[in-house]
């Protein structure tokens, strides 16, 4: 069983995403699956140009020259791939969309009908990797997933891929908190995250159980959005300070 997550979060190891990330990834080695954990960031990936000789003068690969063509390898060739994006203007990073677009080299220009009277591009390769979505963002809502949802339904039925789980935590700052009184909470939540990453290590797909668990919020709201404020002023004010050291 391999597991390959593509790390799509601008900040790399250091951001809120790969907290989550990290802890479904124990779990998953603890029920004995090899992972990988690739940070985008760290890769070349180019703009598409929209030119589609990947269909037609190189079938399968990109007449780009940059590290799209082993990270395919390692998407194609995974049991599972995981999407793993903290919400940026509600929808996936730029780099995980740069990542994504470059995917239709996967694809061939030829049309099938789907069973719902759709179209899609039919697949190259003989075998597919079921997927799984992994995302984070700093409201306090779960319904500010609402675009990548929809767009993970639409994802795995164009390019005919199961979706294993999807796990979307909303306040995913807390995940990093440096605060005693929110630590239980957080080890809590963390210790579902291994939960989930053994389920599906262990059965190929997340469990209804589990999912609904790891939906429900960390923190009342209004506790939230106090604790928010009170970082983002502590921010604010150590970032003026900074700047006007900078300025002197």
């Amino acid at each position: 069983m391999k597991i390959t997550v593509f790390n799509g979060s601008p900040r790399g190891k250091k951001g809120t995403t790969n907290v989550a990330v990290e802890a479904f990834l124990t779990g998953a080695v603890e029920a004995g699956a090899q992972v990988e954990n690739i940070f985008l960031v760290d890769k070349q990936i180019k703009h598409c140009l929209g030119c589609v000789a990947c269909w037609i003068k190189t079938p399968g690969k990109c007449v780009q020259n940059d590290d799209m063509e082993e990270l395919i390898e390692k998407f194609m060739g995974s049991d599972i791939s995981v999407f793993a994006t903290p919400i940026h203007i509600d929808n996936v990073s730029g780099i995980m969309k740069n990542f994504i677009d470059r995917l239709i080299a996967t694809r061939m220009p030829y049309f099938e009908v789907h069973s719902d009277g759709e179209t899609r591009h039919l697949n190259r390769y003989d075998q597919q990797p079921k997927i799984m979505m992994i995302s984070s963002c700093g409201y306090p809502e779960q319904s500010q997933f609402q675009v990548i949802r929809l767009w993970l339904k639409r994802f795995s039925r164009n390019f005919d891929m199961e979706v294993v789980g999807e796990i979307y935590r909303s306040w995913g700052w807390l995940l990093k908190a440096e605060d005693e009184g929110l630590e239980p909470k957080i080890k809590a939540y963390k210790d579902l995250l291994k939960k989930a990453g053994h389920e599906v290590a262990e059965n190929m797909k997340l469990s209804e159980e589990t999912a609904a668990e790891l939906e429900r919020p960390i923190l009342p709201k209004e506790m939230h959005l106090e604790i928010s404020k009170k970082r983002w002023d502590q921010a604010i004010s150590l970032g003026k300070k900074v700047w006007m050291l900078k300025e002197k």
